[in-house]
């Protein structure tokens, strides 16, 4: 069982009248900590992909719920989202229980479980994401780091994936994650009408990673309108699949008009949308697959580190392109990732060997 970086986090704020609210993409090991974080407690356990448990819990009235919760110290919600009432649920909760009880919920679904939890559970709330493994929650070793790089390139960091042994089971592992889970929550909104589009959006966005994404191109493309784009890429970012990257621009004389980057949260879920499990040295991405490495382990290691700052990219008039710019507190930090060690710019440069430093 990994540790993972924001358990001590979350064991901060038990018990202290906040409901945890645990965000994340599916099989990212949400419902595996959990368990970690209530075992210790008795613990009343609702998996709301049960529709009785979920139904269980869409009463509004607290001598209703009262009986399901008994003399639990912890209430434990997986898959939190899939109640209609959720919100209005953990605020009776936590109003009647207070510090008494800890009430920790999970969600793979953030626009569901946030949105229907934010007016509700103002002041009363925390919430931690939990991404598929950093590098260093996988490993405490900077060599097993070196050992596994080429690995990470080709399937990623999910949990049940990196442990698995041999390439054929991580395969087989990767393929179950994709296919049956995720897209999940988003084909079970009404929004979504043809699953095919999504399919074929996360296709073509997989092979843009590292490049400037046009949400017009990809509608012609798709043989769709831009706003479909935009709302698919809204939904796909609040699952979890990809995150954006902006374009960086104070020095409106040297920046042009730029789209935005998008990457994956996790390169194995990217090679399996492709279908390409190469090794390195047989493929044209690895420049792609590593810089994607570089930006999503240190937006990992903002997030469980409680570093407050902006990421984004530049690329100038005169073609010249700053792969990261990290701004914190007014301070500016550039990056650029290259798998060699020859410089190529006056920037800091990641490479293999230092990107364990970096994050």
């Amino acid at each position: 069982m990994y540790t993972r970086a924001i358990e001590n986090q979350i064991k901060k704020i038990m018990f202290k009248g906040k409901v945890a609210v645990i965000v994340g993409a599916r099989q990212v090991g949400k419902t595996t900590l959990l368990k970690k974080l209530t075992r210790n407690y008795e613990t009343v356990y609702f998996n709301c992909d049960n529709p009785l448990e979920r139904e269980a819990l869409n009463n509004k009235d607290i001598e209703q719920l009262k009986p399901l919760v008994g003399n639990a110290k912890v209430i434990a919600i997986d898959e939190a989202q899939k109640v209609s009432s959720i919100g209005q649920t953990l605020k009776l909760m936590v109003d009647y229980y207070g510090k008494q009880k800890q009430i920790i919920a999970t969600g793979s679904s953030a626009f569901n479980l946030i949105t229907s939890t934010e007016e509700p559970l103002t002041g009363r709330k925390r919430v931690f994401t939990l991404y598929p493994l950093s590098i260093k929650e996988g490993m405490t070793k900077k060599l097993d780091y070196l050992k596994r790089f080429d690995e990470i390139l080709r399937f990623g960091t999910y949990p049940e994936v990196f442990k698995s042994g041999s390439e054929e089971e991580k395969i087989d592992a990767l393929k179950e994650i994709s296919s049956s889970y995720l897209y999940k929550d988003i084909l079970g909104m009404q929004e979504i009408r043809n699953s095919n589009t999504i399919y074929d959006l996360v296709r073509a966005l997989a092979f843009q990673i590292g490049s400037e994404v046009s949400y017009t191109e990809l509608a012609t493309k798709l043989e769709i309108n831009k706003k479909t784009v935009e709302r698919y890429i809204d939904l796909l970012e609040k699952s979890y699949i990809i995150f954006k990257l902006p374009p960086y621009k104070r020095n409106r004389r040297r920046a042009i008009k730029r789209h935005n980057k998008i990457y994956f949260y996790d390169l194995g879920i990217r090679n399996a949308v492709i279908n390409n499990f190469n090794p390195l040295k047989f493929r044209d991405d690895v420049g792609e697959l590593f810089e994607n490495l570089c930006i999503v382990e240190k937006l990992k290691f903002n997030e469980y580190n409680k570093q407050i700052g902006n990421l984004f990219f530049l690329r100038t008039y005169d073609g010249k392109e700053i792969d990261l710019i990290e701004e914190k507190a007014g301070k500016y930090n550039a990056y650029e990732f290259k798998l060699s060690k020859t410089r190529a710019g006056k920037y800091e440069m990641i490479n293999k060997d230092n990107l364990w430093d970096f994050i």
